[in-house]
């Protein structure tokens, strides 16, 4: 017999959801979404309607105390995460958890502490990173084929300076590119580098008073290596999702690490020539969710435990501090 699903329960009826987890869902064995809760409940019923999700409730604890609810995806605002998320694992849940895990360092390892006490699991939905593509990327370093690893690059930009109100922007809900996009980067960057960076210095063009809308930083490593990050939501560079990492005899590009289920290319530059190459696999959310299950079900480790989560928020902190600006909630 088939061990019985994992039962999820939505916290907010966010944009995010249905690509992110309800889709998935549909996909990996062992996953089923079974509640959804918002602060509006007739938005909650509209989505469980759309979605085909059976049972709404109308506040976020009445989810948390459902016990036909296993673990909980929380996609809400950034400066939500760290409340609802310690409340979903002291209730016993497992908890997913969107990208940033939190609004700063503090409060992610206030989360770390919970999940350990608790017992349950905590996963940061860092979903690129369950991608073949970031493996094969990591393959390609390791095998020495551009030599030794000596610079990273990582970029993460579009636009919604269009949508004036969008929480993205909020201070209060611990908005800013570096929060929304600029996690993605930083997490390239020490994901592949496998080391912890030290901020040389960072800039900041901002939307609204400590509210990023562009960023750029630079980084060292102990052993010598340098990176630099740029993301935006509002500048002149529109779009751009791309890594680069230059080594002694070459270097490795991805244009779009982030998304590559919908296109990508790898490509590796060296004396002898010039390859791209395109890896296959899923969705990156359905990746992960499969990921998220094996974890709960068979104690599989995961690349974005709360201890990575803790690692890149003191980044994220460290950037902002660098640029002149306070890490959000502080």
């Amino acid at each position: 017999m088939s061990p019985t699903p994992l039962r999820f329960g939505i916290l907010g009826a966010a944009r995010i959801a249905p690509m992110a987890l309800v889709q998935p869902a549909r996909r990996v064995d062992g996953a089923e979404v079974t509640a959804v809760a918002a602060r509006d409940v007739a938005k909650a019923r509209a989505f469980a309607a759309k979605h085909g999700v059976a049972k709404v409730h109308d506040s976020y604890d009445a989810l948390l105390a459902d016990p036909d609810v296993d673990a909980v995806y929380n996609p809400l605002p950034n400066g939500l995460h760290c409340d609802w998320t310690i409340r979903a694992l002291r209730a016993g849940k497992e908890v997913l958890c969107e990208k940033p895990i939190a609004s700063n360092a503090d409060e992610a390892q206030r989360m770390a502490d919970a999940a350990r006490e608790s017992g349950r699991v905590l996963v940061e939905a860092f979903h690129w990173r369950y991608h073949p593509l970031a493996a094969r990327a990591k393959q390609i370093l390791a095998s020495g084929e551009i030599g030794a690893p000596r610079h990273y690059e990582a970029a993460f930009a579009f636009p919604i300076g269009f949508l004036r109100n969008d929480i993205r922007w909020r201070w209060d809900l611990a908005g800013g590119a570096l929060m929304d996009t600029g996690c993605y980067p930083i997490s390239m960057v020490r994901h592949l580098a496998e080391a912890e960076p030290e901020v040389v210095d960072a800039r900041a063009w901002l939307w609204s008073p400590q509210v990023d809308r562009r960023m750029e930083a630079r980084f060292r490593f102990a052993d010598g290596r340098s990176a630099a990050i740029l993301c935006s939501m509002w500048s002149h560079t529109l779009l751009r999702m791309a890594l680069r990492v230059a080594g002694e005899r070459g270097e490795l590009r991805v244009f779009n690490p982030i998304a590559p289920h919908f296109y990508h290319r790898l490509t590796v530059k060296t004396a002898a020539g010039t390859r791209s190459e395109r890896v296959p696999g899923e969705s990156t959310y359905t990746h992960q969710l499969r990921a998220f299950v094996d974890r709960v079900r068979n104690g599989t480790p995961v690349p974005t435990g709360p201890d990575d989560a803790v690692a890149n928020m003191r980044v994220i902190d460290a950037v902002y501090r660098a640029a002149g600006l306070r890490p959000r909630a502080t």
